[in-house]
């Protein structure tokens, strides 16, 4: 059992939990991920690590509530227990070297291109960081990246806040204009990372996309988590997260993405209906 030692709500559909796991946070790198239960007969669900503390033996996830487990997960409150917590599984983010990169994040992407950009900074690297969201409401993060970033740009699609547009705005800007990058990371929506790859591609400039494709035992075993990379069958869980994003099948991943849609939002809304019964 995996004891939750802090909870926040970050906006109405994201969540941060902390959560006392000491052999995870002694090994986790930014850009790999979890599988967790929220109890002992619950589905496995990969999240990704959005920090650690190896001092105090510490990782923070933070998820959006779209399906039933994160629904359950979310009805959880500091001082209690999740069933199981495994990892640091997948390949770290390749940040060694790199003198000037970009980092691309979209939505609740965004917490999983904050350590990444964290790390970089910590390195030296000098970092840009274009966030975007939807509205102004569901923006996360926002102290954390400026301060792990050089330049920073926060877009949102209403204008509601920062500047309105998606995140391919500032980053054509800045390529247009001649602005270079040892590399460009990009994480949130397939939609998203398949526009700032192809943005990037004219340029010659290698672009990384960090994929979180349907998964369930995290091992390359079930297969769930394929995906087609430069022609070929790679799978996320251990090939990845990371890939070159001007190979990858964008197209076929978001089709494949959309496959479990209606049976995830049916369980979420039976699982919210379970929990206002034992409310009432």
């Amino acid at each position: 059992m995996y004891r939750i030692i802090a909870k926040e709500a970050l906006n109405p559909t994201v969540t941060r939990m902390v959560i006392d796991a000491p052999f995870v946070a002694r090994k986790a790198r930014p850009g790999q991920f979890i599988i967790l239960r929220v109890d002992e007969n619950g589905e496995r669900i990969p999240l990704t690590v959005a920090d650690y503390d190896r001092e105090k033996g510490t990782v923070d996830i933070i998820f959006q509530i779209v399906g039933a487990t994160t629904e359950k997960l979310n009805h959880k409150e500091a001082g209690e227990y999740i069933a199981d917590f495994v990892g640091p599984l997948g390949r770290p983010t390749e940040v060694e070297g790199l003198k000037k990169v970009c980092v691309v994040g979209g939505g609740v992407g965004c917490a999983i291109a904050l350590p990444v950009a964290k790390e970089l900074a910590a390195l030296g690297c000098e970092v840009t960081s274009i966030i975007g969201f939807r509205t102004k409401d569901l923006v996360i993060l926002e102290d954390e990246f400026k301060a792990a970033s050089k330049n920073f740009y926060m877009m949102t699609d209403d204008g509601s806040y920062g500047r309105q547009g998606n995140v391919c705005v500032p980053l054509n800007e800045l390529l247009q204009k001649g602005e270079t990058f040892d590399e460009v990371i990009t994480i949130g929506p397939l939609i998203m990372m398949k526009f700032v790859c192809a943005a990037t591609k004219p340029y010659g400039i290698k672009t990384v996309a960090s994929m979180n494709p349907i998964m369930i035992d995290g091992t390359g075993m079930c297969g769930c988590c394929r995906l087609t990379v430069g022609g070929k069958m790679k799978f996320a869980c251990v090939d990845g997260p990371d890939f070159d994003g001007h190979e990858i099948d964008f197209d076929e991943a978001m089709s494949r993405s959309r496959t479990y849609a209606g049976f995830e939002k049916k369980a979420r809304e039976e699982t919210c209906n379970l929990f206002r019964k034992e409310v009432q």
